[in-house]
This record gives C-alpha cells, structure tokens and sequence, in this order.
C-alpha cells in the first residue's frame, strides 16, 4: 500500500511535543530494563501448522529518534513495550514480556510455580514457559491466576496446564468470582462487531514500520495463538480471602467493574509484592474501549485503588500489573498508585461538574484539562485510552447517548444525513473540494467530518477515496494514542485497499464450550432474525443428555426463550443432544449425528432458518 509522509501540520505538532514533554525524563527505560534475563533466540512463535502467531521481530524498526509519521510520545512508548523477554521482579517473582499484548507472570513457591495471566495464545504461553524453564529450571505448575475476564488474560491456558492435570487436582485455576460467565458472554453475546472492530483497533492488518502499525499502547498487538479456558477451580470472592498454593500465601483484593466486570488484585506477603492486574499500568486506560464494550466506572476504580493503598502500600516493596513493566520501591509505589487513582477519580469528577453545568460530553472532551501534576507523569498518557474518549465514556455511562438538545432526538440515520449535507453543499465534487482545502490547512478534523459525509454519498467516488485516505492517515500520524492510530490507518488501508475483515476470532470453540445452556439461549435469541420470525410460534423441549437437564425454547413473536423445566406432551418436538452436539447445531451442522428427535422435526428446521449470524465483514469506513 503507498503512504504519504507527514505533512507540515503534524510535523509542527511533532516538534512541539519535543520541546514541551519530558523526554529527559528515562526511568521508565530503567525500569522496563530492570531485571532482565534473556530472551528467545527466535521471537517468532509459530503454531502446529507452523504459521507464525506472533513476530516480535517485526518491532525491530523502534530504535532511535521518531519518524515525522509517529507522535513522539507514542513512539517512546511503543519502544518500551516492544522490549521482550524474561525479567526478575524480584527474586522468585517473575515476568514474561513481550510475546503478547499482556505480561505472563510467574511466582515460584516451595517446589513448583504459580502462572498469573497466561497470554492470549496457547502458542504464546508455551513459548514463555520455555524461556522461564531456559532461565530457572524445569518447575511443575501448581496453579494459574486468571486476574480478570479478558481473553489476553486467560487464553494461553492450555500453554502452561491440561485438562487433565486440573481435573486430577495436580494444578489449581484460580479466578475471581463470575469470570467465565463474563468472559464468554464478551466473546460470544457481541463477538462478531468487536472482534471486526477489535481489527482496527489493534491495527491488525496493519504493516509494521513507522507509516503502520508501531503498538497499541497496552502492548505491540493482540496474538493470533489459539485461545482456550479452563473453569476454575477456585472462584475468589471476598477482599481479604486468602488461599496458600505450594508454600505461597496470596491475599486477595476484588474490584469487580474496573476494567474488567470481573477483576482481582493480589498481594504476595512473601515477596512484598503487589500485582494490580489491569487497574493500574503505565497508561491512561479505557473506560470504554474502542471494540465496544460496557462502560466502566471511573469513581469505582479509584475507590479500589484508594483501598488498594491503605490495604498494601505500607506493606509493598514492588508493584507488577498484567502488562508493561513494574514500579520498585515503597515510596515509588504509593506515589504510582495515588497518581492513578487521582487520573481516574480526577475525569469522573470533572465530566459530572461539566456535566451538570450543560456541557455535552463532547463539549467536555475539548474543554478538561488534566492537572499538571498528573500531566507530567508519562503512565498517565492516553496511549491506550484517552481523555477525550473516556470523558464521553463518562457521559455516556450517566445520561446515555442522547445529549439533551431536541435537534439531536431523532436526526437521520448516516447515509440519509450525508446525502442531505452533500445536496446542501453543493454536491459531492464541491465537497471534496473543500475537504482538501481543510487538509491543506491542517484540520484534519473537518476534512474528515466533510468525506465521512461523502464517502456515504458514493463510496466509489475516487476523489473522496484518495482525499479520505490521505486525511485518515495524517489523523493516525499525529495520534499520541495507539488505538486512535491503528483506527485511522486502518480506515485508510481500507479505503485504498477494502475490506479486510475480521483478522482474530476471539469466539473460540474452547470457550465457545464453556456457554452455559442459558447462555446458550442467549446466543441463539441474539441470532433470531425478528421480522421474518413474527409469524412462528414453536415449541420445543431439549434434553442435555451429558448435563441430566431439559429446557423448554419456545419462538414467539420473534422471541426465542429457553427456561428449564422437564419436557411436556404439548411439545411439537422434543430433541435429545450433549451440550457440544447442540452448540455445533446452532453453528450450522446439522448433518452429523448425536441428535434423537421425537416429534414434528420441521419444527427444527423453521427455527433454524431464521437464525442470521453475525458478519464479521461489515463495513466501518463505508456504508
């Protein structure tokens, strides 16, 4: 794909962050460097089939001053989260870096090794057990901490532990309470719109080098391993709960609706060390990622990171999370985390002052400035989240989409609202016109508001593709926030090259396996095209024959429920399948065996042809 260099706008930008941030300022360098004991002599991790799942070689590009294609701030971080390999946080604490958007870390116990946040791929963690195994000698697995319900936290789990070695007790899954039922509903529920969405996000078609791809801030980029679950066998429930695995007390602290709906900290009294999962790392996070997600709760954050210091910090020696580097030091510490708890508590408290001024959330997102105490700190950069989508985030989460004034009640839908903007502006030709003239001055902003407009008007006009392109791209070359880069290059690409799709599935069979049948339900009353189900009224009772259970699914009304209850004679059919057998069938196999059907099998088949799955190849940029 052709790229255009940096235009003088963004190089003028450029060259004031140079001389306005504190890049003097290298700790972080120190600190992510800190403790380093190797890495692997081939970074490319491959799978059975021997593609390459993950290429850290790739990153090699990030040394030196930045290009005029990437925000310096950015590229200063990209450059710490490319670093890779095996680290000592403290002698018998561990890490894993580099080999996946999050950090697998590892703590050693009296005979064998605890494994917290196994990666993305099974691939991945196979390959950090090897390095960790290479540096420390071969140590048993007792058991796998999943911190919290995102799938970079738990799916390398079948690199590090079998089944059947958690089924015969020889290793524990520990995990905060309601994980598995989070973690599948995110990856199944809304799947196909946020693995598309997740594609731009993380620049997965991206190139890598200083026009593409250079990080998403968290980490390089999400793995394309395998990804898989085991159901714990330890749900933690309680702050204070403690649990003792191969000689190593761990002291829980919950925060469940962090940045995870299901989340957990954890102290180790042994090594002073305190692990803050994903709630506190060297970024601004998200309170709504830009994949889509459920908007998370500022105020409730910083109230589990307020409790996190009273309950630990005295007590804390280092702090690790499950990604970047950590933070040493009591002192260091304490500072760090009431730093983080200030960002976060600092945009709740200022959207909802705005907020109740009538300011908009977009209003809000221009206006709020971060304290300069705060600014000055680089770990609470938006490399990953930003002030300006958080804040809408917050606005979002209080008073919905809807910002009050009665004009924006009912606009039209994108495609009739850009046709009527491109007539009143004299047509598609006059508006690509001013577009260019918008990008001429550098505001990118308004070129793009102006082609967003009459891209929907004709999609195949090629003046608006070149332009759109070109304007997407200068957005993503002055992007300081990661994901913000990859959406707007990724919008270019698709613009010059079309649609590539979705790149990961993050629907796994592995944890596809683990829907409960309610969930089960749900998955199939999401598919239920509506319309063309208004006239259906079935009724049919399925027995689990591996799970001893029987449900009634009825489709009424376009309205497909499932409830337990056992079968009836008023049943038009009543089917019996495993659990397995029925997810396959709700995928499309309906030819293999393992179903016993008594009753009006047409019943199966009219339910089955209203189901519509997903389309992981919707469009973003076009209509």
């Amino acid at each position: 794909m052709s790229h255009h260099d940096a235009t003088a706008a963004i190089r003028a930008a450029h060259r004031h962050h140079l001389e306005t941030m504190p890049f003097a300022d290298r700790q972080d360098f120190e600190d992510a460097d800190r403790g380093f004991l190797g890495t692997l002599e081939d970074t490319r991790i491959r799978n059975e089939a021997g593609d390459v799942v993950w290429d850290n070689a790739a990153y090699d590009f990030l040394e030196g001053e930045a290009p005029h294609t990437v925000h310096p701030s950015l590229w200063r971080q990209a450059q710490l989260v490319a670093k890779h390999g095996l680290y000592e946080v403290v002698e018998g604490v561990y890490q894993v870096r580099g080999y996946d958007l999050s950090v697998m870390s590892l703590i050693e116990g009296d005979e064998g090794v605890i494994v917290v946040d196994p990666f993305i791929g099974k691939e991945n963690a196979a390959a950090g057990m090897r390095l960790y195994h290479e540096h420390r000698g071969e140590r048993t697995v007792r058991a796998v901490i999943f911190t919290h319900s995102h799938i970079d936290h738990f799916g390398g789990v079948f690199g590090v532990v079998s089944q059947e070695q958690v089924d015969a007790g020889e290793a524990a899954i520990i995990a905060p309470e309601g994980m598995v039922e989070h973690a599948v509903a995110e990856n199944v529920y809304a799947g196909t719109a946020m693995a598309r969405r997740a594609g731009y996000m993380y620049g997965a078609r991206l190139h890598k080098g200083p026009n593409g791809q250079v990080g998403a801030g968290l980490g390089q980029t999400t793995s394309t391993g395998n990804a898989g679950l085991i159901v714990p066998t330890i749900d933690v429930a309680q702050t204070g709960e403690t649990h003792t695995i191969d000689g190593v007390e761990m002291e829980f602290q919950m925060a469940p609706g962090t940045e995870a709906p299901a989340e957990m900290h954890l102290y180790l009294p042994r090594y002073r060390a305190l692990c803050m999962a994903e709630n506190v790392t060297h970024t601004l996070h998200n309170l709504l990622t830009l994949r889509g997600a459920l908007v998370r709760d500022p105020n409730v954050w910083a109230r589990y990171l307020t409790e996190a210091i009273a309950a630990f910090g005295d007590r804390t020696e280092v702090l690790f999370s499950s990604h970047h580097w950590p933070t040493w030091g009591r002192e260091r510490v304490v500072e760090y985390l009431g730093v983080q708890r200030d960002l976060y508590k600092y945009l709740h408290d200022q959207t909802l002052r705005m907020l109740n001024q009538g300011m908009t959330g977009a209003e809000i997102a221009e206006a709020i400035e971060l304290p300069p105490a705060i600014e000055k700190v680089w770990g609470t950069h938006g490399y990953y989240g930003s002030v300006s989508h958080n804040v809408k985030a917050i606005y979002q989460r209080y008073m919905g989409w809807f910002d009050g004034n009665p004009a924006r009640l009912w606009p039209h839908p994108p495609q009739a609202q850009a046709e009527r903007y491109v007539a009143a502006l004299g047509g598609i030709d006059r508006v690509v016109e001013m577009a260019q003239g918008a990008f001429d001055e550098g505001d990118f902003r308004w070129a793009a508001t102006l082609l967003d407009h009459a891209i929907f008007v004709d999609k195949d006009h090629a003046a608006t593709r070149e332009v759109y392109a070109n304007t997407l791209e200068q957005l993503g070359y002055g992007s300081e926030n990661g994901t913000w880069r990859n959406f707007f290059l990724s919008g270019a690409q698709e613009l010059r090259e079309g649609n590539f799709g979705t790149p990961t599935q993050t629907a796994a069979p592995e944890i596809v396996a683990q829907l409960t049948p309610e969930q089960i339900w749900d998955a199939m009353a999401i598919a239920v095209d509506g319309p063309r189900a208004w006239d259906l009224d079935l009724v049919t009772d399925v027995t689990l024959t591996d799970l001893g259970r029987s449900f009634r699914v009825t489709l009424r009304n376009g309205v497909l429920v499932g409830h337990e209850r056992e079968p009836g004679d008023d049943a038009a059919l009543h089917a019996s399948l495993t659990k397995a057998r029925l997810i396959a069938l709700t995928a499309g196999d309906t030819e293999s065996p393992g179903i016993e059907l008594e009753g009006d099998a047409s019943v199966l088949t009219s339910l089955l042809s209203v189901m519509q799955p997903g389309d992981p190849n919707f469009e973003i940029v076009l209509p």
